[in-house]
């Protein structure tokens, strides 16, 4: 009889697309189930799923909002156990974040195998959570910071994960003589790719040929358009639905934030890439992502507290300048990459799911 697993996620792209990655690898063997919330949703197709929606609100620190949503979790604890044991689920696995908190309750309550996975160099607050009781949890690197020394023995590192179509054998020659350039603002956009990056890119031109791929909303489209035609720039605008891996594979170089799907794409495609991680994301994790990296000779790297509109420009006109450098970069990508293909990482999931 096949093991029925279910895959809890929901929130930000960060939390929803590794776990269509997980179901992906995991379809064909098992019986595969998925939640998400109902801000999840917008990152996934549901007609390739199986799929059920738990609606966890967002915690918050006003009192009579906070009794509500305590007694609205208390229900989805019960919600849960009930849909875990009508659905005989036999392992759960977790993607983070405060919407997966009832089913790993019930999951714990119903002593169901439970699965983490923390794609960040900083263990999330959920998982921290649960780490004591789960069984093993998925991470990129052994030296994730605030996990429990004691709990080492639970990380199972594997490659990181991509989506299939990702795998496809990239063939292209970089000569940066025209440079193209791609914007990537995370899944809830950027103030800051929205204005000083876009000044910073009109004042490039003027010493470089660029083609610009820049993701943003719908509602800058126009505006942005405009104002690129008006100083002679290609530009290619595409909004947070669009598959990225297009994009990608026509890039040069990269200015972005710092999630950690965004990173494991840019350097699985060897796109060097200037990091400008989120100062407000919970526990400084975007600035370890980029750290991480950073220390292995990928990227860039910038504190958005610390620079403007000239910093920005003088930083990409010497990496642009740098040839040698940027070279490195793709080398130590391209040299990293060899043990992350499919078959690879399915491997090492499915062991992990079939150990008992």
């Amino acid at each position: 009889m096949n093991k029925k697993i279910l895959i809890s996620t929901g929130g930000s792209g960060g939390h929803v697309i590794p776990a269509t990655i997980i179901y992906k690898h995991l379809e064909n063997n098992f019986d595969v189930y998925m939640t998400s919330d109902i801000r999840g949703v917008k990152f996934l197709n549901k007609d390739e799923y199986n799929l059920k929606i738990f609606n966890v609100r967002p915690i918050s620190k006003n009192l009579l909002i906070m009794l509500f949503n305590f007694l609205l979790m208390i229900i989805l604890i019960f919600k849960s156990i009930f849909f875990l044991r009508k659905n005989k689920i036999n392992i759960l696995i977790s993607t983070g974040g405060y919407m997966s908190l009832p089913l790993c309750i019930g999951a714990k309550i119903l002593n169901i195998k439970l699965l983490l996975f923390e794609p960040n160099m900083v263990l999330g607050r959920s998982n921290k959570f649960f780490i004591s009781y789960c069984q093993k949890i998925f991470c990129y690197s052994n030296n994730v910071k605030k996990f429990p020394i004691k709990l080492k023995n639970k990380i199972k590192v594997i490659p990181a994960l991509l989506r299939k179509n990702f795998y496809d054998k990239r063939d292209s020659n970089i000569t940066l003589d025209t440079i193209n350039l791609l914007i990537i603002g995370g899944s809830q956009g950027a103030k800051i790719f929205d204005d000083l990056v876009k000044n910073a890119i009109i004042e490039l031109s003027k010493k470089y040929k660029l083609k610009i791929y820049q993701q943003t909303s719908s509602i800058n489209f126009e505006s942005f358009k405009k104002t690129y035609e008006n100083n002679n720039i290609n530009c290619e605008l595409f909004n947070f639905n669009d598959d990225i891996i297009n994009f990608m594979h026509k890039t040069d170089l990269c200015i972005t934030r710092a999630g950690a799907s965004t990173l494991a794409e840019l350097n699985f495609t060897e796109v060097p890439y200037l990091a400008i991680p989120l100062p407000t994301a919970k526990d400084n994790h975007q600035f370890e992502n980029a750290y991480f990296y950073n220390k292995l000779g990928f990227n860039w790297l910038l504190n958005q507290k610390e620079i403007d509109e000239k910093i920005l420009l003088n930083k990409l006109i010497n990496i642009i300048d740098n040839k040698e450098e940027y070279l490195a970069k793709k080398k130590n990508m391209k040299d990293f990459n060899y043990e992350n293909t499919w078959n690879n990482i399915n491997q090492k999931i499915i062991s992990v799911i079939n150990e008992n």
